[in-house]
């Protein structure tokens, strides 16, 4: 009963703002952590960069992103998303201002690091959001969240035009300044997390590492992994390396190439929030089984000479349902572990995050071995086939233990 009175109750209209402000953030931190995407180019010219060195520039705030998605989520279980979400923008909001102050190569790569925390914001914002609503609705808000993935495409169509305009240190310093902004309306705007209070209010002790890493140990966690690190790993990788393959196979021009694969983007990041949905209502299991068998029929498809206008309608079935998937990997966390959302969540979106980084190099690399542009397609098609498999075997081991069809219909 005296926890009771200690503990505020939340108001009605607490998890909306929470959700929606917290959204807002992740679209502006992913446009932050993608935006080498087109600064990038403009930089290689600048400094003479090979294509290994620029390679490298591009990728470095997303393997940074993704790594630190671990700390950042046990950050967010110990001290609360509120403050741990306003302290990533801000310190990644530093690091993109002084990006535009480095002049050499070095200093690009250590800016690009401070870069990449824009990205790991996704671990803090999952674990801030899931305990303001109850299991039944988690999927959707989660799916509305992830759609902060938008973002990407926010820079893709601005940020030429500042570039242009004022040359890439103006996109690095205005980028970094809605940043901070953000920041500040988001700390000003928002309230702790219910979970994150109540265990306040009770005193409750904090976690050792050790026990905020012990879920780490089950298997289930890692098949979660490597659906995500397929559903948006492969997603991202296919959003950068797909006008290169539309130039390189069809003949098309940068600028449509560019074009198909902004398009590819934005309603692959959108349909997010209504495989959120579908998960609540249907069960995140049907929706993985959907997403992970039309993905190896697409994928298995696309690794075959196909006309221009059937591979474009192909890709864009094979980004909704990765859309899908990635909102339904997500479902699963908060129902089985509620009490480890944030180191759990961590490590799924890190596998998700070097899925965008290791792809990419994958393709070439197989590129330039085998010689054949569809090779990253069969690539993927093998990815999803395990992917597939696994969680299948897993499902029927499951009914076998005579689990719930509940319990097994979240698996």
């Amino acid at each position: 009963m005296s926890v009771l009175k200690k503990t505020q109750p939340m108001s009605t209209g607490e998890p909306a703002r929470a959700l929606w402000i917290s959204t807002l953030a992740f679209t502006i931190c992913f446009a932050v952590w993608t935006i080498f995407a087109i600064i990038g180019i403009r930089i290689k010219q600048e400094l003479g960069l090979s294509e290994t060195q620029f390679g490298l520039l591009v990728g470095t705030p997303v393997l940074t992103g993704s790594l630190v998605r671990i700390l950042l989520g046990i950050w967010t279980e110990r001290y609360g998303g509120r403050l741990v979400y306003t302290l990533t923008m801000l310190a990644a909001a530093v690091a993109t201002f002084l990006l535009s102050y480095a002049t050499t190569y070095p200093q690009m790569l250590i800016a690009g690091l401070g870069v990449g925390l824009a990205g790991g914001s996704f671990a803090v914002g999952v674990a801030y959001i899931s305990p303001f609503f109850p299991a039944q609705k988690q999927g959707t808000a989660l799916g509305i969240f992830g759609a902060g993935n938008v973002g990407a495409a926010v820079t893709k169509f601005a940020a030429p035009f500042v570039l242009l305009a004022w040359g890439w240190q103006a996109v690095a310093e205005i980028w970094a300044l809605v940043l901070a902004a953000m920041a500040l309306v988001f700390w000003f705007s928002t309230s702790d997390d219910p979970a994150f209070r109540a265990r306040r209010n009770r005193g409750v002790a904090r976690k050792s590492l050790l026990q905020e890493f012990a879920p780490l140990k089950n298997v289930q966690v890692w098949r979660f992994s490597l659906y995500y690190f397929f559903a948006f790993g492969g997603f991202v990788a296919l959003s950068l390396w797909l006008p290169r393959y539309l130039v390189g196979v069809y003949g098309f021009n940068l600028e449509t190439a560019g074009m198909v694969a902004a398009a590819y983007s934005i309603p692959g990041s959108i349909f997010r929030a209504f495989g959120g949905f579908v998960s609540d209502k249907k069960g995140a299991r049907s929706v993985m089984y959907a997403t992970l068998a039309v993905s190896a029929v697409a994928t298995l498809i696309l690794s075959f000479a196909v006309t221009p206008a059937a591979f474009i309608v192909v890709v864009f079935v094979l980004g909704f349902f990765m859309s899908l998937g990635k909102a339904a990997v997500y479902k699963h966390i908060p129902v089985y572990y509620p009490e480890s959302v944030g180191a759990v969540g961590g490590v799924v979106g890190m596998m998700g995050g070097l899925g965008g980084f290791i792809l990419p190099i994958a393709f070439g690399a197989l590129k330039d071995m085998t010689g054949l542009w569809s090779s990253c397609f069969l690539l993927l098609f093998v990815v999803v086939s395990i992917a597939f498999v696994w969680m299948h075997l897993s499902v029927k081991q499951l009914e076998r233990r005579g689990l719930s069809s509940q319990a097994v219909a979240a698996s």
